[in-house]
């Protein structure tokens, strides 16, 4: 499908929040995915993995995670500075903020024309985090996390009971875990300690751990992986075709 890709600004309890919207260039109802950036928000990369996913018949959006902290329209460069601003945003933002942002994009997408009310949610590194705090939300039907960074400690701060995975067993719909077994950010204790977890809640989850390094979705840079990419958005892909019904949006092609 050809893509389209237009803005919104929405409200939220601490601020505006730009959200970039990727959605097919067709008449019909589709199903929507909040997809979550890692912590320079929506930089190239991020861009063409969510017009990707439009492109298969889904309403992307990429919203600004960190829009308390920054100017709206941030986008923070792939180096030492960049890292480190996005590092210490994360560190700053409090894990219930983000609940708030994704009460909001729900909101947002249930009133527009282009959604038929399923939602999904995915995203990469910090974002794969923030798709899994997205599962919280019961309007959330599938989520696919890449590298989830920090489930497995307390670099983002909440308040008691409302870490991500004291959490996780009010998560009702299934999940979609995938890893990379060189990541240096997620050690394979980290990634036990997650796995436990989910089965203890009795989730609903499939696991993958592949031969990949971190951000190995990433086209830019040396740890790109360009066929484990493939196969980490073919199941992506899958996930959603069974869980949102997108074989079944009506669509025609303008």
């Amino acid at each position: 499908m050809i893509v389209q890709s237009h803005l919104t600004d929405l409200p939220t309890p601490t601020g505006t929040m730009r959200t970039y919207i990727h959605r097919p260039m067709a008449e019909g109802l589709f199903p929507a995915i909040l997809f979550y950036s890692e912590i320079f928000q929506q930089t190239g990369p991020i861009e063409r993995a969510a017009r990707l996913m439009a492109g298969h018949g889904y309403a992307v959006l990429v919203p600004e995670v960190f829009h308390e902290l920054n100017p709206i329209g941030t986008v923070l460069a792939y180096d030492d500075a960049g890292r480190e601003k996005g590092n210490a945003d994360k560190a700053a933002k409090p894990a219930e903020s983000y609940d708030s942002d994704n009460a909001a994009m729900i909101a947002y997408v249930k009133q527009q024309a282009w959604c038929n009310g399923e939602i999904g949610a995915m995203g990469f590194c910090i974002g794969g985090h923030l798709a899994f705090r997205a599962a919280l939300q019961p309007a959330v039907k599938a989520t696919a996390c890449f590298y989830a960074t920090d489930l497995h400690t307390t670099t983002i701060p909440s308040q008691p009971g409302q870490h991500s995975m004291e959490r996780c067993g009010e998560i009702g719909g299934e999940l979609l875990m995938i890893w990379g077994k060189q990541d240096t950010h997620i050690p394979a204790s980290g990634r036990a300690e997650v796995y436990r977890k989910l089965m203890e809640q009795g989730l609903d989850f499939t696991w993958h751990e592949f031969n990949g390094q971190h951000a190995f979705m990433r086209d830019e840079g040396e740890r790109y992986d360009p066929q484990l990419a493939l196969t980490g958005y073919q199941l992506a892909l899958q996930l959603f075709g069974r869980t949102l019904n997108a074989s079944h949006a009506r669509a025609m092609v303008k």
